[in-house]
């Protein structure tokens, strides 16, 4: 007993320094992380030459408002309304035609599956920017082009999301869905009450991705955009450029703005994404 009392205090001794060390390091990673938001929050409370100061300071000495002020002036906040709109629209078809589609692939048998999800797969190689005049094409002949839905429904179907929601729909247990069956339950209600509950993780996790990804889909949006008035504030913060300057703090300031959302998001779906990430790792 004695002899691991005292290996358990020579091992407790040894990881200490390990645990210090490691702490350290994860705060001064962070913290790297961290600094170019504070960066961008804190320049766009500063004046256009506080900002172009050297050396810089780190914390505003006389705050200013006036950015935000121009921006309102601009149609920033209908840009921040399109934005919101397409990636929140596109976050929920995609969640839907995703779960429906990755659950048939993975608990249906029918001829054709693996040819559809081998296609799938070839897909997600598949660079966006090989595609995109196509798109433009259907987007324009279903008279659509210039419009949030020629960003939404590009979006959908997704291949990454059916994948995804396919590999975390066959964890699912087949037995419930015979004993569902065998009490009468008809398909949509055994999807509706038995498989989307048990896929609220992925759920959840889909959903992030989904909403990050169509909010900073710069080139989608830069192609099928063209009007002013129905530019993303990603499109519109590019606009705000002067010819022979930039406005840094204008520019700090629409950034602010933008990313209000994506962190509103993530705070709100960050229990179901940490367990969906936690979930895709233990089956992998």
């Amino acid at each position: 007993m004695s002899t691991m009392n005292t290996m358990t205090r020579e091992q407790r001794n040894m990881r200490s320094p390990y645990m210090i060390a490691m702490t350290i390091l994860m705060v001064l990673v962070a913290l790297l992380f961290i600094f170019p938001f504070y960066w961008i929050i804190t320049g766009s409370f500063k004046s256009s030459a506080e900002i172009n100061l050297i050396p810089p300071h780190w914390f505003p000495m006389d705050s200013t408002f006036a950015h935000y002020e121009r921006l309102f002036w601009e149609p920033a906040w209908q840009w921040l309304f399109n934005s919101a709109f397409m990636s929140f629209v596109a976050m929920v078809l995609v969640c839907i035609v995703a779960s429906m589609a990755g659950y048939v692939l993975a608990k249906k048998q029918f001829p054709g599956r693996l040819a559809i999800f081998s296609l799938l797969v070839a897909a997600m190689a598949l660079p966006r920017q090989a595609i995109l005049i196509p798109l433009v094409r259907i987007m324009n002949t279903l008279g659509i082009s210039d419009t949030p839905w020629a960003v939404i429904l590009p979006s959908v179907g997704w291949p990454f999301g059916i994948f995804m929601m396919k590999q975390f729909s066959e964890g699912i247990p087949g037995e419930m869905m015979e004993a569902a069956r065998i009490d009468g339950a008809g398909e949509v209600y055994t999807f509706l009450r038995i498989v989307m509950p048990m896929l609220k993780p992925a759920f959840g996790a889909l959903a992030i991705f989904t909403f990050i990804i169509v909010w900073n889909d710069y080139m989608m949006q830069l192609v099928m955009l063209t009007s002013r008035r129905n530019l993303s504030i990603a499109l519109g913060i590019a606009t705000l450029q002067a010819e022979f300057g930039i406005n840094y703090g204008l520019i700090m300031a629409g950034a602010t703005l933008g990313s209000v959302p994506i962190v509103l998001i993530f705070i709100m779906f960050q229990k179901y994404f940490t367990q969906g990430i936690a979930l895709g790792a233990v089956k992998g």
